[in-house]
């Protein structure tokens, strides 16, 4: 299995969807949890990192892009 790169700032998809109906998300706090802005309803949700990595499907724009 690949190793999935994010960082600051990326729009992430996840694997299951907010209420709202959206699954794409923003990372805008990292460090043992994940704190991510929801980009439907910007509800900001916190995680602890290793739900953070089981639960991401893919990183859909970099930062830095």
């Amino acid at each position: 299995m690949e190793k999935k790169e994010y960082g600051l700032g990326d729009i992430v998809e996840m694997r299951k969807q907010h209420p709202c109906g959206e699954n794409q998300w923003q990372i805008i706090r990292m460090g043992t949890d994940v704190k991510l802005k929801c980009l439907g309803c910007e509800h900001i949700v916190m995680l602890p990192r290793a739900k953070f990595v089981k639960m991401l499907k893919k990183v859909l724009v970099k930062a830095d892009q």
